[in-house]
């Protein structure tokens, strides 16, 4: 996946906004909390995305070598992708629909219901 589709994937999540922090990193929040990053270049320039992961992707991505515990966040149960193609875009897609609805899911009822995702 490239940038530009990782950032259309966030951007195209319910209630998602973009903020560019640390250094020019790309940050995607719901209400308030992070759900996905992009940045952090690696090795050649290519970018390294990261996410939050339930517990059992977090243990299933390492263990067949596609993600490592993302630095600083790791114990909250994010990983950051090996290499920019570790995972086909439609199964990133789908790994960053999920990071988006567990930290939804940990938002106030009343929040949830201000941002539109009852």
């Amino acid at each position: 996946m490239t940038l530009d589709d990782f950032r259309a994937a966030c951007a195209a999540l319910p209630a998602a906004s973009y903020v560019n922090q640390w250094g020019g990193a790309h940050v995607y929040k719901v209400g308030g909390r992070i759900f996905a990053i992009a940045g952090f270049a690696r090795a050649g320039g290519a970018p390294a995305f990261a996410f939050k992961a339930s517990e059992m992707a977090y243990q299933l991505l390492i263990e067949h070598g596609l993600a490592e515990p993302a630095p600083y966040l790791a114990r909250a149960g994010w990983v950051r992708l090996v290499a920019q193609d570790a995972l086909t875009d439609a199964d990133l897609a789908a790994y960053l629909a999920q990071a988006h609805a567990l930290v939804a899911a940990r938002l106030t009822r009343a929040e949830r219901g201000r941002l539109g995702l009852g």
